[in-house]
């Protein structure tokens, strides 16, 4: 991790509040490498993050099985993993009623019609999940009155320039060197 700021005793401030940040939302597992600058004369906070890497998304045929029964016009769906029901219900009930889907048992599922198209569909994305979760910690870090952000993040790093005045080239500038150097593990 590292703060870069004219004034010692700011960067000092600046680290102690983004490990709180860190441990308060459990994140300090899930990041790789962090860079700020902070720079209060100008008034500028650009901070860059990189994520670890994350198990791939996971979709409903890694999870459950989903079978048609021509005969009787239903999609039975059976939970192999019983820790992604609640993400199955939250994506079945935006799509359908919840009168429409059938529960006989814990692990059983149906509803009216062939939805066997379900099977691709992602139940859980870590790498999102992640994700979210960082921006939450970088909009708890960012000084309260720096309202102006912009987004750069790319795949793998989260980078938000933040201030109260018009953006400086300079700042995007500091905010790219930030990728580059956490891409190449600097």
């Amino acid at each position: 991790m590292l703060v870069e700021c004219y004034d010692e005793r700011g960067a000092e401030v600046y680290e102690i509040i983004i490990k709180q940040i860190f441990q308060d939302l459990v994140l300090g597992t899930a990041v790789d490498d962090l860079k700020a600058y902070v720079n209060p004369d100008d008034p500028v906070f650009v901070l860059a993050i990189k994520m670890r890497k994350t198990s791939n998304a996971i979709k409903f045929e890694d999870v459950a099985n989903l079978i048609y029964n021509k005969e009787r016009d239903v999609t039975t769906i059976l939970i192999d993993n019983e820790n992604y029901l609640p993400n199955i219900l939250k994506i079945l009930w935006r799509q359908f009623s919840r009168d429409e889907i059938y529960q006989p048992n814990r692990y059983q599922l149906e509803i009216n019609g062939d939805y066997t198209s379900l099977n691709t569909v992602i139940v859980d994305d870590p790498h999102s999940n992640l994700q979210r979760r960082i921006y939450d910690a970088v909009f708890r870090i960012l000084p309260e009155g720096f309202k102006i952000i912009k987004d750069l993040s790319t795949e793998d790093i989260v980078t938000v320039v933040a201030t109260d005045e018009l953006i400086k080239d300079a700042w995007i500038e500091k905010a790219h060197e930030y990728i580059d150097e956490l891409n190449n593990g600097k």
